[in-house]
């Protein structure tokens, strides 16, 4: 059965005009509180942070999965992975150990594709046209922010995933309880880039230190939690991507970045699990990792073999 609603795709026009802090602001305004600072004071500072009313409080009682959920695109390449991805779901979901709950595929292409009859699919719209600036990624926060508002999840945690993961064994809920866990990754470095990220994460805010080395995936987290950091996710995204020196700094990995700084502007800290996942040809041992991540780009000569990352 394909969990997908269909989404309109028309946005007012004045959207794609307006600064990517506006826009993010007005399309995602009926989430926000009034108790966010959204006056835009000399364009040198505008809280990023989105705040959801509190909602009716959950059972601390919870059960322990968790539902897959991987943002895609509907070209050939990206088709290819979640298929491989969906499969080895499929072999481990149901084995000893597995927290595994439900399947989604989320397509931020704004209507179905082929597979949607072979893998649970849920359609959401992507950026308005151009926002992206090329950075496919980009559409990810956007992706979730609109799953979450409006599909029906029946999992209290979430695990955010990549369609270049695939899974090695039964993974359980790594997440305890509220904290959710993720990856450390050794080229996410905030106190690296300081200077820069004080720009999205005030001193006012805390220590840089608060900002974990992660991207928002492989994470597991609690639905409710997500909800309210996803809108702040996309926000980030988009001061970052127009603001120059953070985009050529960040590069690719901005995104991550993105979220997270947002999860620090909620307070929020991870568990890091270097367990979580392995990133060949970095890591050359499989271990007792859970995640192959498998896309590194690899160039080589008939002398060596050089990674190029």
């Amino acid at each position: 059965m394909i969990g997908r609603k269909n989404m309109g795709r028309a946005y007012p026009v004045l959207l794609v005009l307006l600064a990517p802090v506006l826009l993010l602001t007005m399309i995602i305004h009926n989430k926000a509180s009034n108790s966010g600072s959204w006056v835009v004071d000399g364009l040198d500072w505008v809280d990023p942070v989105i705040r959801i009313p509190e909602k009716v409080k959950r059972s601390e009682d919870l059960s322990s999965k968790y539902h897959v959920a991987v943002t895609a695109t509907d070209t050939p390449y990206s088709q290819w992975q979640c298929r491989i991805m969906y499969y080895w779901y499929k072999k481990v979901k149901d084995m000893p150990g597995s927290d595994m709950g439900n399947f989604t595929r989320v397509l931020h292409t704004g209507s179905p594709d082929k597979l949607m009859e072979e893998i649970p699919t849920f359609v959401v719209d992507p950026l308005p046209e151009g926002l992206d600036r090329g950075y496919v990624v980009l559409n990810r926060p956007w992706a979730f922010v609109q799953w979450l508002e409006k599909a029906t999840i029946e999992e209290e945690y979430i695990l955010m995933a990549e369609p270049d993961h695939i899974f090695l064994k039964p993974l359980p809920n790594l997440a305890d309880g509220i904290q959710p866990a993720g990856y450390p990754f050794f080229y996410i470095k905030p106190t690296e880039h300081e200077k820069i990220l004080r720009k999205f994460y005030p001193k006012g805010n805390g220590p840089v230190t608060d900002i974990d080395p992660i991207g928002n995936s492989p994470v597991i987290i609690k639905k409710s939690l997500l909800e309210e950091i996803a809108p702040t996710w996309v926000n980030v995204s988009l001061r970052m991507k127009d603001d120059p020196e953070t985009d050529k700094t960040f590069g690719w990995v901005l995104e991550m970045y993105a979220y997270a700084v947002a999860s620090a502007l909620h307070g929020v800290r991870h568990i890091l699990r270097k367990d979580f996942m392995l990133q060949p040809p970095w890591d050359l041992e499989v271990g007792k990792n859970f995640i192959i991540h498998y896309t590194y780009g690899c160039d080589y000569n008939s002398k060596l073999f050089i990674p190029s990352w």
